[in-house]
């Protein structure tokens, strides 16, 4: 069951990562792709109806860490509490941005908040990818598997470790870069006209920086924490998930060059959900780990609720499952096709 519970955060994980993803690629690259307000209202169109729903998966992921496994939850919560409230905080201004830049038609008003809109998805994946790698390196958790994290400290990756440091910086770094690639390749297609062109050319440029940068993140990781790849020689998912990033990286790099939108566009999703499981598959069953004492890492196994805990959250897990996936199915069904610029170019 403890398995089972970890293999439902992983997916819940990586479905905000893929599908929020694009959300946020979409919004920080969206003064680049739109040069007037309507096509930044294009670009408004094709992820306004979707945004939320696509936050509820980070919702639900912290639902389920806190049935599963409350003392991960605990611990987290506490030592990254300034993160998460920035992270929180600029969730908050993004959704603003999105509603209240067109409440009023004036266009001071709606360049304000455009900047706004950018710059919190800038902020959101680059936190992202920094949380992402604090997870990766490791927390300096003490023998009770508490923590607490500075903004920095020597910005080495061994003891008394910060949030940012040489590593989780260029994992941030890496983060950003990928959703704005997954998000030129969302837009083109679903876009047409300008935002289309311009999606297109900006795609082409940024896979072949992503697999560069996925590369060297690659090597970084191997010297920090090793123990990440020895635990994926023995397990076949990890191989089938390291044959997924191969081919949704080359999917998404050929896909645009000849012009396949959906090929460019499903491998991109691949490639990122294929890098979340090789992760994910790979440091199991440690869940928080400690760049102190090895033998102070939270583990699935030492920080799993009782059986009834755990038996109770997969009876019910299938049921929330199906109604959100028949959800989105409703909402992806409904907001098909092109998105084009209306006489209302700002709202969805």
């Amino acid at each position: 069951m403890i398995e089972m519970s970890y293999g439902i955060l992983v997916f819940m994980l990586t479905a905000f990562m893929v599908l929020e993803g694009w959300d946020f690629g979409a919004g920080l690259i969206h003064f680049v792709v739109g040069r007037n307000e309507s096509d930044r209202g294009v670009v408004i169109r094709a992820i306004g109806p979707l945004w939320i729903w696509h936050e509820v998966w980070l919702v639900a992921f912290g639902g389920m860490t806190f049935v599963a496994f409350p003392a991960v939850l605990a611990s987290a919560f506490a030592g990254f509490y300034l993160a998460l409230f920035l992270l929180l905080w600029c969730l908050i201004l993004r959704g603003i941005a999105v509603e209240a830049r067109g409440l009023i038609s004036d266009p001071l008003w709606r360049e304000a908040w455009d900047f706004a809109f950018a710059t919190s998805n800038l902020l959101l994946a680059v936190l992202i990818g920094v949380a992402l790698g604090n997870v990766i390196r490791g927390e300096p958790l003490d023998a009770h598997g508490d923590f607490t994290l500075s903004f920095f400290t020597d910005f080495g990756v061994h003891g008394q470790v910060g949030i940012l440091d040489w590593y989780t910086v260029s994992i941030g770094i890496f983060i950003l870069v990928l959703f704005a690639a997954h998000g030129a390749s969302y837009l083109t297609w679903k876009t047409e006209s300008t935002v289309h062109e311009r999606s297109e050319r900006l795609a082409r440029c940024l896979w072949p920086i992503v697999l560069l940068l996925l590369l060297g993140a690659t090597i970084e990781t191997a010297i920090v924490r090793p123990d990440l790849f020895t635990g994926m020689i023995h397990r076949p998912l990890a191989w089938l998930a390291l044959a997924g990033v191969a081919g949704g990286g080359l999917a998404a790099l050929f896909g645009q060059w000849r012009r396949r939108e959906l090929t460019a566009f499903l491998g991109s999703c691949t490639l990122i959900s294929s890098l979340m499981t090789a992760g994910a598959v790979g440091v199991f069953p440690v869940m928080l780990h400690s760049t102190v004492e090895p033998e102070n890492s939270v583990t699935a196994y030492n920080s799993a609720t009782d059986i009834h805990g755990l038996r109770s959250m997969l009876i019910w897990w299938p049921f929330a499952f199906v109604l959100a996936v028949g959800y989105v199915a409703f909402i992806y069904r409904y907001y098909h096709g092109k998105v084009k610029a209306g006489a209302n170019s700002q709202g969805y």
